[in-house]
């Protein structure tokens, strides 16, 4: 399934369509904004058509090259590290204002930046964090429709599939990134959408509807966790709103198997084992382990890249406590695949899964309205991160804990219990 050839075509256009209907739902008029690697041109190139069939009043077209990034990384003077282009913020933050669309295309090499000193990494994601607070902010709180998607790099592909060579690694890359996303070459990929949004739905209303105050997590790898859930927190998934457009909906991650929600910051106590690796900063951090109290992590343990997760954990007051936690039936299509993508946007959809740092305030009742002080009073943690980790196995259960006390089911062998 080469990007060259005539079928490939058919692909990519209907992987197009798909990110601008279902995942940004662009509007007639409406900017669109599309950040991409350079490798992944042809996938970029496709959404900006489909962009502007749609009626896009114009796409911008914002490319990255990670192994110029690398070079700079390791050449460039310490002190530029601290720095982010002024150019840069004002423009993204006044195509936010304006009401654009946003797409990412998430791809690369996963060990990039692996002989890079990681506090340079730190340096540069904390400049970047500060200058974009103000748009991140917006994106989080689906302000804007936004929409992460993917496609292979060679360096990737080669990553996942060391055994095969440079074409046949592509394709199979390919062929698994068009699977996970429902893409079949016959146009019925925005109708397949819809039907698997529709289930995440209904898992999130049953999730709702139990309030539960508590999640317990266990697990054969010795995982033996608490996650208290704050009073009025809220299960989404699948299609969020654009609160700025009532009624107008868009899928954020494209895949997505996940219903997710803001735990308490300051109730998350146990062990907990991740089941995957966890890519960050262009450096795997593989076989952690990460102990809570009180919501804080106050041990950890890793079997390669610890160094790169103590800068993590240590970035700021709020990124050594979690800020999401997500819902993933191991039996779902990228788990059954078998395939380990070293990638987030696709690994994170195979397990159930939490996340270090900065929580989304649409998963508490009135969070958008509220300020940064107020949501951590509300139990909603704050930090400059954001950063998924893997945790679901096959043997996985979880229980719910009623605000009577009453415990209830949610997950068993690893998948969502019956509730229907």
């Amino acid at each position: 399934m080469s990007v060259d050839n005539e079928v490939s075509e058919k692909y990519l256009s209907e992987y197009g369509e798909l990110v601008i209907k279902i995942g940004v739902n662009l509007q007639p008029d409406q900017l669109l904004v599309i950040n991409s690697p350079i490798t992944c041109a042809p996938l970029a190139r496709a959404i900006a058509e489909a962009g502007y069939r749609a009626g896009a009043h114009d796409v911008t077209m914002l490319y990255s090259d990670e192994l110029f990034s690398r070079t700079r990384f390791m050449l460039g003077r310490p002190d530029i590290f601290s720095e982010f282009p002024q150019w840069r913020r004002e423009m993204l933050l006044t195509q936010a204002k304006s009401g654009a669309a946003f797409v990412s295309i998430s791809a690369g090499d996963p060990e990039i930046f692996k002989s890079v000193e990681p506090d340079r990494l730190q340096m540069a994601n904390m400049a970047a964090a500060a200058a974009l607070e103000e748009y991140r902010e917006r994106l989080m709180n689906n302000e804007n429709s936004w929409c992460i998607v993917s496609a292979p790099t060679l360096s990737w592909a080669k990553k996942v599939f060391p055994g095969m060579d440079d074409k046949a690694a592509m394709d199979e890359l390919w062929r698994a990134i068009l699977s996970a996303v429902r893409v079949q070459g016959d146009g019925g990929a925005a109708s397949r959408w819809q039907q698997h949004t529709d289930f995440l739905a209904k898992a999130a209303k049953w999730l709702n509807d139990n309030a539960f105050t508590e999640l317990r997590y266990r697990n054969g790898l010795g995982t033996d966790l608490s996650v208290g859930l704050p009073k009025g927190h809220i299960w989404a998934g699948g299609a969020e709103e654009n609160i700025s457009h009532p009624g107008r909906f868009f899928v954020a991650n494209m895949p997505t198997e996940e219903v997710y929600t803001a735990p308490d910051r300051g109730r998350v106590n146990g062990i907990v084992f991740a089941a995957k690796p966890l890519v960050y900063e262009g450096n795997l951090i593989e076989g952690f382990s990460l102990t809570f109290k009180d919501g804080r992590v106050t041990d950890f343990r890793a079997d390669k890249g610890e160094n790169i997760l103590k800068e993590l954990l240590e970035t700021d007051e709020g990124s050594a406590r979690l800020g999401e936690v997500a819902l993933v039936p191991y039996d779902s299509p990228i788990s059954n695949s078998g395939i380990l993508f070293y990638n987030t946007l696709f690994d994170e959809n195979a397990a159930c899964h939490l996340a270090f740092g900065r929580a989304y305030p649409t998963c508490l009742t009135g969070g958008p309205e509220l300020s940064v002080e107020e949501r951590i009073a509300h139990g909603i943690n704050n930090s400059i991160v954001h950063e998924d980790f893997m945790i679901g196995t096959a043997d996985l259960s979880i229980d719910g804990v009623r605000e009577d006390g009453s415990v209830v089911p949610v997950f068993r062998q690893g998948n969502f219990v019956d509730f229907s």
